[in-house]
């Protein structure tokens, strides 16, 4: 089977974890001279517990926003090093699956690069596995790296 692969998204959280995996889709856009997306999705911290909670949500949102950037410019940089030219995309208000595969849906994205990513404990427990949920529900191939 000859598979062409023409865009490549490749999800990041900005952890240590997804390295590897920004590694694994950068070479594949190198080598099928594909077009890169590198994607980081958040929802929307949202407190209704007064003043003092609407500061602490919007501290966070800001936090996950500059977390955002400095992942998919990190994304940016590998691709750079290669001869890659990747897009960066930040996408606010939306939990983390549907953001990812939306995104691969809207912009006929031929594979979905991540790694494992890097939540643990307490926040795995809320949110789940995203690579998990991704691999499950995807309508795009997906690429996970450990």
């Amino acid at each position: 089977m000859k598979v062409k692969i023409k865009k490549i998204l490749i999800a990041t959280d900005g952890s240590e974890n997804v390295k590897n995996a920004v590694d694994w889709g950068i070479q594949l856009a190198k080598l099928n001279d594909a077009k890169v997306s590198a994607l980081y999705v958040f929802p929307h911290a949202s407190v209704t517990i007064g003043m003092r909670g609407e500061m602490w949500a919007k501290g966070l949102n800001q936090h996950l926003r500059e977390e955002g950037n400095r992942a998919v410019e990190y994304v940016v940089d590998m691709g750079k090093k290669e001869g890659i030219e990747v897009e960066p995309v930040i996408i606010e208000g939306e939990e983390p699956t549907n953001g990812i595969m939306n995104f691969a849906a809207e912009n006929d994205i031929d594979i979905i690069v991540m790694g494992t990513l890097g939540k643990t404990g307490f926040e795995h427990i809320l949110l789940g596995s995203v690579a998990e949920n991704v691999i499950r529900h995807a309508k795009k191939q997906v690429l996970v790296v450990p």
